[in-house]
């Protein structure tokens, strides 16, 4: 086989395993796979060596794990969950069906599947007031952005849904960290992902958490440039800058850290978090949950030293 046949389109790619177009898009971007050329003419073309691990990961999503588990999984990690797929229990081999959204996330997954924005809004704003700023995104926006994307993979809504519920997530993040930044009194924490990253929800998130721990949160959103990071930096009392890294960008995240450590005034923290955020390193400091974010925050406005 030529060089030219060794490559296919995203049409090719989807006939030769089975996998939808738009799934194929959004592993690439959720997970950073399959990954494709782009060639002089500016077409993509993805790797015909990519289909025989599609396959095994279609394979795997069949058996009733999740994309999260799979898409992103080593050669050597996927083939264990194949392997083992006999002894899994029955739930696990019921298929779509078996995979149920929590009592309490269901009813917000319905909202989103109808359109319903005001219905949507207003179930969770009374969960914002009921459960607290950690609770409420562990057990409500975390899972139900969980539940949407589940739901979209397996058929059962479509991508203007898992869309409609991102913007509907963001803009109700956004308008319950405004009142928070107002009354914050503590340091400034720059939050930011870096380029080439666009995923902003986890970032979003993030900002909501320490705004609430008394922070003062100046959200710039996503793909930001480093010089213009360090730029701010260094012209505004920062004393701290959150980068938030999707499994997306795990491959460029660490070279991209580094870089920002080096530029950045000594005196301004540096913070990483996310799916895809890679291990820490020296001035590079690391949270792994909501939860050990809302620590971090409340330290960071009194005053207290980092842990470790």
């Amino acid at each position: 086989m030529d060089e030219a046949s060794a490559w296919l389109s995203i049409g090719a790619l989807s006939r030769a395993t089975g996998i939808a177009v738009e799934t194929l898009r959004t592993w690439e971007s959720r997970y950073g796979f399959p990954l494709p050329e782009r060639k002089p003419s500016g077409h993509r073309l993805y790797p015909l060596a990519a289909v025989p691990r599609l396959r095994r990961i279609a394979q795997a999503l069949a058996l009733g794990h999740r994309a999260g588990q799979v898409v992103g999984a080593s050669e050597g990690a996927l083939g264990q969950l194949l392997a083992a797929a006999p002894a899994l229990p029955p739930a696990a081999r019921a298929g779509p069906e078996a995979a149920i959204a929590p009592a309490e996330t269901a009813p917000l997954l319905r909202h989103a599947a109808r359109f319903e924005a005001e219905g949507l809004r207003q179930a969770l704003v009374a969960d914002w007031a009921r459960l607290g700023p950690v609770e409420f995104l562990e057990t409500r926006v975390a899972p139900l952005l969980e539940a949407i994307g589940e739901a979209w993979e397996r058929g059962e809504l479509d991508v203007r849904h898992e869309h409609f519920l991102s913007e509907q997530a963001s803009d109700l993040l956004g308008s319950l960290r405004h009142p928070l930044e107002e009354r914050a009194r503590g340091p400034l924490v720059a939050f930011a992902t870096l380029p080439g990253e666009l995923h902003g929800l986890g970032l979003q998130m993030s900002a909501l958490v320490l705004a609430a721990a008394g922070c003062r949160a100046l959200y710039l959103g996503t793909d930001v440039p480093v010089p213009q990071l360090v730029t701010l930096a260094r012209e505004l009392p920062v004393r701290a800058v959150a980068v938030s890294v999707s499994r997306a960008a795990r491959g460029t995240a660490a070279a991209g850290l580094r870089r920002l450590r080096a530029a950045l005034p000594r005196r301004v923290r540096l913070l990483t978090g996310g799916r895809g955020a890679p291990a820490p390193r020296a001035g590079i400091e690391l949270v792994t949950s909501l939860r050990e974010l809302d620590a971090w925050g409340r330290r960071l406005a009194l005053g207290l030293p980092a842990v470790g």
